[in-house]
């Protein structure tokens, strides 16, 4: 093979041939709306605590971290107890990983794999299908309702007929923003004994957040509830994914975890942002109500959009989502291409990011029509 090989030279993996990495456009623009992050960065105080955290860190850092991050998964648990009071968990409870990407994937190492299934409910995150390629699982989807959130009915028929190993249900959903009722959830769970995976990375944005699955936990063996600080706590950056289940799915996890998979700076950095959780969520008011405007102000600019109870909000269609979205980028806003066909997705950012995205989305419907 020569020195300087071509992706086609090497020895890809069949399916992963003609495939592209994910990820959406990072641009630098003026009035960034495409990846769902929060707006809002820490206020003094807690960059404070982060920078003091660092340091302290920084002293041990040839020394490998806590690989069961322990602290952290108490810290975890107790935020999670707080907000939804009777739900007694513990470290033992909860998991932590790289990001809610990575919680995933180690569900999938140890559940799924070659000869399983995982079926999710489409339209859906576009992540699932390259968490189950990844892990050499089949991957399945059955519909979701014309509202977008998951009939237990159907979900049910889909279960009995595909039998999988893991099941997804993502709520509020990415890209519509939808939520699906714990009634129905707790159908979905009562009729299997597959992993039912719920993916709440958008719960603290929901008009009732305390409607959480993480309260049907003690009722469920084979429910696992996933988060993540990137979105509500402005914690993107740090990278930190969670579940809660029972303790023996999180010791599952821990089977198929790399060596000290948590660095010792995203443990303390998280537990810092844990520390300061209220000011750390102050801002998901803000967000609620931009979110809000955005349901109701993208319909008077002659749009359809579907009801949200996330940080964003699916809008269009349009008959050239390209052509709108890159009018849109020629104005210095950025959205996402991503959902159903024909529609676009935009993030609730701060008011004056949303003015401006109504401000560029105004001229660029006159224009083409």
């Amino acid at each position: 093979m020569r020195p300087d090989p071509k992706l086609s030279d090497l020895p890809l993996r069949p399916e992963l041939v003609g495939e592209e990495p994910y990820g959406a456009p990072q641009l630098d623009v003026p009035v960034r709306l495409n990846v769902n992050e929060n707006p809002y960065p820490p206020g003094p105080a807690v960059v404070a605590d982060l920078l003091a955290a660092t340091a302290a860190v920084a002293k041990e850092v040839n020394r490998y971290p806590d690989r069961e991050a322990t602290a952290l998964r108490e810290a975890l648990a107790g935020y999670l107890n707080s907000r939804h009071p009777g739900s007694a968990l513990t470290a033992e409870r909860v998991w932590a990983a790289n990001g809610s990407n990575e919680v995933m994937t180690q569900l999938c190492q140890a559940f799924a794999g070659p000869g399983r299934k995982v079926l999710a409910f489409a339209p859906t995150y576009s992540m699932y299908p390259e968490y189950a390629r990844n892990t050499h699982s089949q991957y399945l989807v059955a519909p979701r309702a014309s509202d977008y959130s998951v009939d237990p009915a159907v979900a049910a028929d889909a279960i009995a007929e595909h039998r999988p190993s893991i099941v997804l249900v993502a709520s509020p959903n990415n890209p519509t923003g939808t939520t699906t009722a714990l009634s129905a959830i707790r159908r979905i769970v009562c009729g299997t004994d597959a992993i039912v995976v719920v993916d709440e990375a958008y719960q603290e944005f929901a008009r009732r957040p305390e409607l959480s699955a993480v309260t049907l936990l003690g009722e469920f063996g084979n429910l696992v509830v996933s988060r993540t600080m990137s979105k509500a706590f402005a914690f993107a950056g740090g990278r930190l994914g969670y579940l809660a289940a029972a303790p023996a799915i999180v010791d599952a996890c821990r089977i198929v975890r790399l060596p000290y998979h948590l660095s010792a700076q995203t443990q303390a950095l998280a537990e810092v942002a844990l520390a300061h959780a209220d000011e750390m969520l102050a801002q998901v008011d803000k967000l609620r109500r931009v979110r809000d405007d955005l349901l109701l102000r993208l319909p008077k600019l002659g749009v359809e959009v579907i009801d949200s109870d996330a940080n964003f909000c699916l809008f269009g269609p349009f008959n050239d989502r390209h052509h709108i979205w890159q009018r849109l980028l020629d104005r210095g806003v950025l959205v996402r291409e991503t959902g159903p066909a024909g529609w676009l997705r935009v993030t609730a950012g701060t008011p004056e990011e949303a003015g401006a995205f109504y401000a560029a989305l105004g001229e660029v419907l006159k224009e083409v029509r």
